[in-house]
């Protein structure tokens, strides 16, 4: 069975988080996208713990639903994300790991251990520790060794393994002898599985997509698409971890562009380097002289081994696939979600009683966001929503739109329509005013 996968997001006790960020709106979103398997997150927050204790029911090894929920809805694993912030090496570490557990047992467990190592963890649904990432890597393990580590957004400059600012140039690196038990990255935002197949480090290490939403619209932004004998934690592990016969079919990606760090710049002087020209110009700005936030995809490069070969295919409803031409790893496909390619084609802002009408009546029509995006044929959006509704989706789908890099936590700006396509009527979307 395939199974839509988003296991990184958080709860409204976490910093920045939407206060909508409960149980049974998640589950609501969740089914909305297409997704049928979502993170609880933050389950080291204590009052996010009682909550879900609460909420949920076991539906399955490892797998939970909302209580008293049909058993078609969404499900949930859970999972929790640990900031981190230490010295090693002579400098500041700053990494955020992900920890997905079997069963509130282990969760309950391993909160108790956090809680002993000094760490508070009512402060924040992703709380800061003063632990290494090998430490917490240890105590999830300690209490279960079916607890699996995945690093979060893993190329992001300030809280990631390969940040460029306070990261690693290696796996073993960070998580020294543990390191053989980290089988998968998480790519963020601003990176895409090709990027990541470049690095040697990350050869026989599966390559995952989530979405880190911080509101119920922001849910299945990324997601990975599992090939499953059944729904439980135990088959999640067995595609994740390369053992046994599931596995991992494709990711849904964000572009990388739209990414806030995917460029290499400075915000404040509004200084932005793709990667030659930081091979030219170098990591100083030029109008204040202070050391620019080096992006994604500089990054990338430094620690690549060489290139990669990809190809693109369409598929039959203008879907274009990525493919690793060695059929190595599993395709993936780049998206824009849909309320913000509608807030386009319609002129109106994301937010807008406009573009949620039209929202809604997709999704009622065809079941959900990803099988509007992906599935639906184009003719039949047209027939109903009209032209420019069924362009922007085809557009998406093909690749055919522009964007301009994010930079030192700039969101990209995405544009559907290029400049010499553009009417008076259509606006650039500016990620900016959507986070």
């Amino acid at each position: 069975m395939k199974v839509v996968a988003d296991l990184q997001i958080h709860s409204r006790f976490a910093r920045a988080v939407s206060p909508q960020m409960v149980v049974p709106v998640i589950s609501e979103w969740a089914a909305k996208k297409g997704i049928d398997l979502v993170a609880t997150g933050d389950w080291t927050h204590p009052l996010w713990y009682r909550e879900l204790r609460t909420n949920l029911e076991e539906a399955g090894e490892g797998i939970y639903k909302v209580k008293d929920a049909p058993e078609e809805g969404a499900k949930f694993l859970l999972s929790t994300e640990v900031s981190s912030i230490y010295s090693q090496g002579g400098r500041v570490r700053k990494v955020h790991t992900l920890i997905f557990a079997p069963n509130f047992e282990t969760v309950e467990k391993i909160n108790k251990q956090l809680i002993q190592r000094g760490a508070n963890l009512l402060s924040d649904g992703r709380p800061i520790v003063g632990l290494s990432a090998k430490q917490v890597a240890e105590i999830a393990l300690g209490v279960n060794s079916k607890c699996l580590i995945i690093p979060a957004h893993a190329w992001t400059p300030h809280f990631s393994l390969y940040g460029s600012v306070s990261g690693f140039d290696s796996i073993k690196e960070c998580f020294e002898e543990l390191s053989p038990n980290i089988y998968a990255i998480e790519t963020g935002l601003s990176s895409d599985p090709a990027m990541n197949w470049r690095i040697e480090d990350l050869e026989n290490r599966r390559i995952v997509s989530f979405s880190d939403a911080h509101s119920p619209q922001k849910l299945g932004r990324e997601a990975t698409v599992f090939e499953l004998s059944e729904l439980s934690y135990g088959a999640i592990r067995g595609a994740i971890t390369g053992q046994g016969e599931d596995k991992i079919s494709y990711t849904i990606e964000f572009y990388p562009e739209e990414g806030k760090y995917h460029y290499t710049g400075h915000r404040n002087c509004k200084v932005v380097y793709s990667p030659n020209e930081t091979r030219k110009m170098g990591t100083t700005c030029p109008v204040c002289g202070r050391p620019l936030t080096v992006g994604v995809m500089s990054r990338v490069e430094h620690l690549a081994g060489s290139e990669v070969e990809t190809k693109s295919e369409v598929d039959s409803f203008g879907v274009r696939w990525v493919k690793d031409s060695k059929g190595k790893r599993p395709p993936y496909v780049m998206l824009v979600p849909l309320l913000e390619i509608l807030s386009e084609a319609l002129s109106s802002g994301v937010g807008s009683q406009r573009v949620m009408g039209v929202y809604d009546q997709l999704i009622s029509l065809q079941g959900s966001e990803f099988k509007v995006l992906l599935q639906t044929p184009i003719e039949e959006i047209e027939r109903v929503f009209g032209a420019r509704v069924a362009e922007a989706i085809s557009k998406v789908r093909s690749g055919d739109i522009s964007i301009e890099p994010g930079y030192d936590g700039v969101f990209g700006k995405v544009k559907i329509w290029k400049e010499s396509e553009i009417s008076e009527e259509v606006t650039p979307i500016d990620q900016g005013t959507l986070f």
